[in-house]
This record gives C-alpha cells, structure tokens and sequence, in this order.
C-alpha cells in the first residue's frame, strides 16, 4: 500500500525489494577483467613508460636533467618530490591508481541512491578526491618518516641482489603483490562474487585505495623516487622524509583527479549521475578496473619480472623484449 504525504493526495511509491548491484554478467566481466589484466602486463613497456615518458616529463617541468642533477636544498626537493611523483603517473608502480576513478564516483555519488549527484559540483569534485588524498597522506607521511629512521636498513635502498634479483626488486615484489591482492578481492567484493565490507560504505573503500595509493611508495623500484628517497634519508629529518613522501603521492594522483574532474565537469555531473542511476552498471565498471588493475600488479611483478631474471617464463614483445 501506498502512504500520501501530508497536505497532499499524491501517492508515494513503496520500494517492494532490495536494490540489485551485483551485474547479471558477473562471471563474464571477471574473466575479462583477468585477461585485460594479463594483456596489460605482457603489453606494458617500462622503458617506455619510465624513461620516455617520465623522464621527459621530470626534466621539462624542471629545465634539467633530473636524474643527473644533484637536489639542491630542502626547497628543490620538495618541487623534486612532486615532479617526479606527476612524471612517475603512468610508471608500472602507479598505473592501478586509475581503479579508483570508479569507486571516486560511488563516494561523489553519496554512494546509494545519486542523490549526492545533484548537489553542487564542488562538492561532487572535491568530497571524492579528499578522501583519496586522506587515504594516501596518511600512508605516504607515515613511510616517509619511517624511511629516514631506518635509513639503507630497508630493502627497497639497498644495492645488494639475491640470487641475482635486486633486494629492493624482492621489496617490490611483495608490496605490489600484496597490493595486487587486495584490488583483486575488492573488485570481486563489488561485482557479488565475495563479501563486500564496503557495500554501504563507498567512502570507506575510497580512504582504503588512497591509502593503497601511498603504499605505492614502499615498493616503488621508480629511479627518480630511489633519488628522492636517499636525499631524504641524506636530511636525517624524518619531517622532511613525510613532506617529500606526501608531495611525490600527490603529484601521483593529479592526473587521475584531472581526469575525474573534466568527466564531471564535461558532463555536467551527468556522468556521475548516470552511475548512480544503476547501480549494477557501477559494480560492473568499478569491478572490472579493480580486477584488471590489480591482476596486472600481480602478473607483472610477480611474474614477468623475476622471468627478466631468468625465473621462469613470461611473453614479451619485440618492444619489451627486456
């Protein structure tokens, strides 16, 4: 039965049932998610996306060469920290942060419902990408302090090799591994296929990839942030460690919240709206970045990079031969 509001003979509607968010093509969407993500890895050329691509954008923005260049003072290293974090966006060791532009609009969105869709757009832009950046700060500010303290006793500073790997290639392996698994699971929580302790909780799920995000930064093998990271330890201040840390993950994300904002603002919030409409449509969109993102962190960490040091086999191409 219906209830008509007060002062008004109009009925409202009764929702009979629960919202369906898992997509009726669950098991096809993962399946492809899995094989877009062991494309990706087999496709990827790091020397493309680290030294054409990185490389040239770290020395344009600074007008010199930024590898060769000795960081000149606290102030250089921190315009240093976020250069190279901006020119590291596409680098193998950041690329899966683009997964969060899906679970970016479920928290604009207010998560259920798109109500939150058709508040103002700063708040639709800047709710999302708070939270993110919430997420992220407290990991990348954390290591940074952590990283001075302990100084070459980590890993990921070390020159030695194990077996002929690198120890901090073995760092990157596990923290991207772990990473990989993690996206994975959350990207089959959102598609129905596992538990989602984030199904009423889309702002939740953003903190947690903003704080995945910065945990990019205990495995990243990425040569300009090897350089940030000695200069930082060099200081001996872990304050400075934390601000470079943070610095180098914000210039990480500007491009993907670039992104996000031009889809919003191009579209006038009718992007996120179309989202929210149908929230089957989101899990399937949300689901499948996570899963392909996080499948290829797994496939080609731990997989295609121990096979470069002859421990095992991978695919490559003529390309990426290396």
């Amino acid at each position: 039965m219906t209830t008509p509001k007060s002062g008004s003979s109009a009925p409202q509607p009764v929702t009979t049932g629960p919202v369906t968010t898992r997509p009726a093509a669950a098991g096809r969407i993962v399946v492809a998610a899995i094989a877009a993500g062991v494309l990706l890895a087999i496709l990827w050329s790091y020397e493309f996306v680290d030294h054409v691509i990185g490389d040239n954008v770290a020395n344009a923005l600074l007008g010199h060469d930024a590898k060769a260049t000795a960081i000149g003072g606290t102030a250089a290293a921190l315009v240093f920290a976020f250069v190279s974090g901006l020119a590291g966006t596409f680098t193998a060791c950041n690329i899966a942060m683009a997964a969060s532009i899906g679970p970016m609009s479920q928290a604009g969105s207010g998560g259920t419902g798109g109500g939150g869709a058709t508040g103002s757009g700063l708040r639709v832009l800047a709710k999302p990408i708070g939270w993110l950046t919430v997420g992220m700060v407290a990991v990348s500010a954390a290591y940074g302090v952590i990283g001075v303290l302990l100084g070459d006793r980590l890993p990921q500073l070390s020159t030695a090799s194990v077996g002929g790997l690198p120890v901090r290639l073995i760092q990157a392996m596990v923290v991207f591994g772990v990473i990989g698994l993690v996206f994975v699971y959350l990207g089959l929580a959102v598609v129905g296929m596992l538990p989602d302790p984030f199904a009423h909780r889309p702002v939740a799920r953003v903190v947690l990839l903003g704080a995945l995000v910065g945990g990019f930064l205990i495995g990243r093998p990425y040569p300009l942030f090897n350089k940030l990271f000695l200069w930082a330890v060099d200081s001996g201040n872990p304050l400075y460690g934390a601000g470079a840390f943070v610095l180098q993950s914000i210039g990480n994300i500007v491009i993907v919240s670039a992104l996000f904002a031009l889809l919003i603002v191009a579209s006038r919030g009718r992007f996120v709206r179309w989202l929210a409409s149908n929230p089957a449509r989101t899990a399937a969109i949300t689901g499948a970045m996570l899963i392909a993102l996080g499948v290829f962190m797994i496939v080609y960490w731990n997989v295609r990079l121990p096979a470069m040091f002859d421990y095992g086999w991978f695919p490559t191409m003529p390309y990426n031969s290396r």
